[in-house]
């Protein structure tokens, strides 16, 4: 038996699940059976002799603490993919340890009305979880990337305006370093029949430069070599003329 996670009590129900349905979600993914503690919070896996996926195995901890952290289960079980992360972040950090000063940091990351974590989830494609102390973020790494300095600027104290414009900012320059990659590649993969085929002239031209240019490179004492240079292709001729 592994041990995976310590979980607070009041989200002991949330994991388990109406009639063990979220417990059950949880082992169906994964193949393992989940063992857990309703008195201490500790969770724990048994994980079957063979068969087991090793990405699997070190992601379902996150999965748990994510849980534990005041996600809801059915986003939690995204971190079960290959490009999606956690990060979490502790409030406490930021404001000390007085209770009145985290309460007023959440109420900052939250909003009114939540506006300000959906702003945040919108605008970088990760999904929040504020739970206690602590800062839940998941997402993939690009989205991540957009969402930590929104995060940490709130919780520095800066103002949400300022914030919220910084965090456009951040996601148009991103979406210009995608599509300047994009295009780039589609140059790259662009080959030179394409070129051929609509400006056959300039190619023809280009392989006679090409092919002249390495004729040119011979040896001097080398006689074949010269026979060969001043040999005329089926496109040339000399025509003599008077001045």
């Amino acid at each position: 038996m592994e041990h995976l996670a310590r979980i607070p009590k009041d989200r002991i129900a949330v994991l388990i699940g109406k009639r063990g349905s979220t417990r059950k979600m949880i082992e169906n993914v994964c193949g393992a059976s989940l063992h857990i503690e309703s008195n201490s919070g500790d969770v724990s896996v048994v994980w079957p002799d063979e068969g087991i996926d090793p990405v699997m195995k070190m992601k379902l901890p996150d999965v748990i603490f994510a849980i534990g952290r005041g996600l809801a289960p059915k986003r939690a079980v995204q971190l079960l993919n290959d490009d999606v992360f956690l990060r979490m972040y502790d409030i406490r950090e930021w404001v000390g340890r007085q209770p009145n000063q985290t309460r007023r940091m959440r109420s900052r990351l939250i909003g009114t009305n939540g506006r300000i974590r959906s702003l945040i989830e919108e605008l970088t494609g990760t999904e929040m979880a504020i739970y206690g102390s602590t800062v839940l973020v998941i997402g993939d790494q690009e989205s991540l990337a957009l969402a930590t300095p929104a995060i940490e600027g709130i919780l520095q104290g800066s103002e949400h305006g300022t914030v919220l414009f910084g965090l456009e900012q951040d996601r148009k320059r991103q979406r210009i370093r995608s599509y300047s990659l994009e295009t780039y590649e589609e140059k790259v993969v662009e080959d030179s029949s394409t070129f051929e085929a609509l400006v056959p002239s300039l190619a023809d031209a280009r392989r006679r430069r090409e092919r002249k240019f390495t004729n040119s490179q011979v040896e001097p004492l080398d006689e074949e070599s010269i026979s060969e240079m001043m040999e005329l292709a089926d496109d040339e001729k000399i025509v003599f003329e008077e001045e």
